[in-house]
């Protein structure tokens, strides 16, 4: 059979891609390397509790139109994200917040007393010109706030000392002077009743899938099948790592069933001190405000990406941004195959920026306005 279409991935990017696509008349073929639609976003049930897979995903945008959208494949609850950060003993809210500051220091009570608390640190610490992670945050929010809630933290997730890290992956600190524990400050936030992979599901109804189907394994067949590809694999294993491999930071997670009705009470717990290997606890049964006997917890923890392993985080520094580039020049030669996504473009990207673009490539394929 001849297919308009060979989608290779079926994350968000390409579902959105196939349900547009079929939904105007064209011919799709959907194929992924894993056992299960939804890329990353997949969630299954454990215990009644729906699992995300491969990290916690949690969706909000300002947009409305965006979030009219995917509300057309799922009902969504009114989960509000707001995590807790763990510093030995410790614990604070996130982002960094009134609550934050009235336990950080006691003599803090006020928006103003925590802005002179603040601003008395940022000027012993002080930098005009920061060269690294660490002088860059100290120079944002001061000692106290660096070595509690970021140096352990990040230098986890980057699998580097904070002096080794450069400056510009801070370039700015979330601080407010409200009693506000939403970390996001958008205006529409929640979670699909029922976990991410019915909306997949949904999305791809009318498309061909195949799963346990290695595009690169029979590249050749499949693309002798469809006049057009989208691909959303990395795209410098598209063209063989010609360049070099790019750079990624990966994730390991280790999930467990618990015989208890709650583990940590909130749904994400950062731990931010370095000594404790992982980075954060996700208990997924307080996405959906669960009353189940047993919960799901998953340890994150931030590695080092080698080949064969997943990738997750672009690490986009100069050289990976200038190796990007070469591969994009090479990517626009290509007539048939449009490249997208996170791993096609090399961007970290929001679940709501992920549907725009899908949508605006669709629109260009075609020729809507």
């Amino acid at each position: 059979m001849k297919y308009d279409y060979l989608i290779v991935g079926s994350g968000l990017y390409g579902a959105v891609c196939a349900h547009e696509l079929t939904k105007r008349g064209f011919r799709c073929l959907v194929v992924e390397k894993r056992s299960h639609v939804g890329g990353n976003v997949y969630t299954e049930e454990i215990e009644g509790i729906n699992v995300h897979k491969y990290g916690a995903h949690i969706f909000h945008t300002s947009d409305k139109k965006i979030w009219d959208y995917i509300n057309g494949f799922a009902e969504f609850n009114n989960y509000i994200n707001s995590p807790v950060a763990r510093y030995r003993n410790e614990l604070y809210n996130l982002p960094f917040n009134m609550n934050t500051f009235t336990k950080l220091w006691p003599d803090v009570f006020t928006p103003e007393d925590a802005k002179r608390r603040i601003d008395e640190e940022k000027k012993k610490g002080f930098c005009e010109k920061p060269s690294n992670l660490k002088e860059q945050a100290i120079s944002l929010i001061g000692e106290t706030i660096y070595k509690k809630l970021i140096e352990g933290y990040t230098e986890k997730q980057w699998g580097k000392k904070c002096e080794e890290l450069p400056a510009f992956i801070i370039k700015r600190l979330p601080v407010r002077f409200t009693f506000d524990n939403n970390y996001f400050n958008d205006r529409y936030q929640g979670i699909p009743i029922g976990g991410y992979t019915p909306i997949i599901e949904k999305m791809l109804e009318g498309a061909e899938v195949r799963t346990d189907c290695d595009y690169f394994d029979c590249k050749e067949e499949l693309d002798a099948l469809a006049e057009r590809i989208i691909y959303t694999g990395p795209i410098d294993r598209y063209f063989n790592f010609a360049f070099g491999a790019l750079e990624y930071r990966s994730v390991r997670f280790e999930t467990e069933i618990l015989d208890m009705e709650s583990y940590q009470g909130n749904a994400v717990v950062n731990y931010t001190e370095a000594a404790v290997p992982y980075t954060r606890i996700i208990e997924h049964k307080h996405f959906e405000f669960g009353t189940q006997k047993k919960t799901v917890i998953s340890r994150e923890y931030s590695s080092e990406w080698v080949l064969g392993e997943e990738p997750y985080y672009p690490v986009n520094d100069a050289k990976n941004t200038l190796l990007y580039e070469k591969y994009k020049t090479l990517a626009d030669a290509e007539k048939r195959v449009v490249f997208g996504g996170r791993l096609g473009a090399y961007k970290y990207y929001d679940m709501h920026v992920v549907i725009a673009e899908a949508l605006k490539t669709v629109a260009a394929l075609t020729n809507e306005k």
